[in-house]
């Protein structure tokens, strides 16, 4: 079954806060839940089914008591780090497509400064954990391996960055405001070779969420609202070792999209793509299709991703390398972004012109090592 057009997102809400220390997991829960409900123009009473990966207490079951969600007949707790959400709602359109229920809330809220590290119980972490393996180092290996294949220079994953500066400017609530060039991200100090710091993406508090709801609510609401018109998702993991660190589960996650949405690359305005590195970009961008493997460093070049009029306007909120990556995951505010463009209200001198189809990916895990990909296509409710 196709879950195309079968659910809206017709609210949307990301949390202002960037470093709250004063504020619970729980707080940032409920603040972000009511904005996007608020949003909408609904209610927590309208409520019925959770989706989020959000750790707390007893996952679902706590936050529904904490938000006094009285009528959930439907949760998901599914967690592939920073592509949870672009799962949820892929999730969420197809339990509303079913009836499982009708007003879908998903939710994001962390504490990115808190300590965290892979967890024991993983069926790897005996195998790597004692050799020191570090996220950073990880993405570097497959920024290496990329450098090595297709000859993809430092100067060319320092030019995602700068798009991402360039549009964080406009951003009054972005973590780093300051424009930067391809000279400053490579005179930034080294943090795992060939990355330097300004490669790597910021560690925030708060969070984000968004609503679906079945075409028969969206009819009583007066908020503008956004199709959900395809959804894939992926992993892929280490292979035992036999592991290509030149592409991501992109490969799979956005064909799939793309198929069901019945669009191409040239119908897509606006891409959200996940950026927790630089190298996370180039390889997602020719994952995706929308250029050949191994050319995406030359795809970046002369202003590409920087909107409105690059070639493929991208992460007009900065994005994680500048703007927002709460509790180190940024899916959530790849959707909410990519919302805003389609509703035209995206900071003013980055709104794409008629924005009508946009493309939001996310990569949850390590391009390194073991990850999952998830991959939406949105339009406007007409499309």
């Amino acid at each position: 079954m196709s879950i195309k057009g079968k659910a809206l997102i017709v609210g949307a809400y990301e949390h202002p806060g960037r470093e709250m220390p004063d504020k619970t997991v729980a707080q940032l829960t409920a603040d972000v839940a009511l904005g996007a409900l608020a949003d909408a123009g609904l209610a927590l009473s309208d409520v019925d089914g959770y989706f989020s990966d959000t750790g707390l207490g007893f996952s679902g079951v706590s936050a529904a008591e904490y938000l006094g969600l009285n009528r959930l007949r439907y949760l998901d707790g599914t967690d592939t780090g920073g592509s949870s959400y672009l799962l949820h709602a892929g999730h969420a359109a197809a339990a509303i497509a079913e009836g499982k229920c009708q007003v879908a809330l998903i939710v994001l809220a962390g504490k990115g400064h808190d300590a965290w590290g892979p967890s024991p119980s993983r069926p790897e972490f005996g195998f790597e954990q004692p050799y020191g393996p570090t996220t950073p180092a990880m993405y570097a290996l497959a920024a290496r391996r990329h450098m090595y294949e297709f000859g993809t220079t430092s100067e060319q994953l320092a030019e995602i960055k700068v798009a991402a500066s360039y549009h964080a400017q406009y951003n009054p609530n972005a973590l780093l405001k300051n424009k930067v060039t391809v000279e400053e991200v490579l005179a930034s100090p080294l943090v795992a070779d060939p990355l330097h710091r300004l490669d790597c993406c910021v560690i925030t508090d708060g969070g984000g969420a968004v609503v679906m709801v079945s075409p028969e609510i969206a009819r009583d609401l007066k908020r503008r609202k956004v199709k959900l018109l395809g959804h894939g998702e992926s992993p892929k993991h280490a292979n035992n070792g036999r592991i290509d660190l030149t592409y991501t589960g992109a490969v799979w996650s956005g064909p799939r999209a793309f198929e069901e949405a019945g669009v191409t690359q040239s119908d897509i305005d606006y891409a959200s793509i996940y950026d927790s590195f630089t190298i996370t970009v180039l390889e997602c961008i020719e994952d995706l299709g929308f250029c050949e493997k191994g050319q995406g460093g030359q795809f970046v070049l002369d202003g590409a991703l920087q909107s409105p009029h690059g070639k493929l306007p991208w992460n007009t909120d900065g994005g994680g390398l500048c703007n927002n990556h709460p509790s180190n995951r940024g899916g959530m505010t790849k959707i909410i972004e990519a919302v805003r463009q389609l509703r035209g209200e995206a900071n003013a001198p980055l709104q794409v012109p008629d924005c009508e189809i946009a493309l939001v990916h996310g990569t949850g895990g390590s391009i390194g090592s073991r990850m999952a990909s998830a991959t939406l296509i949105l339009g406007q409710e007409d499309t």
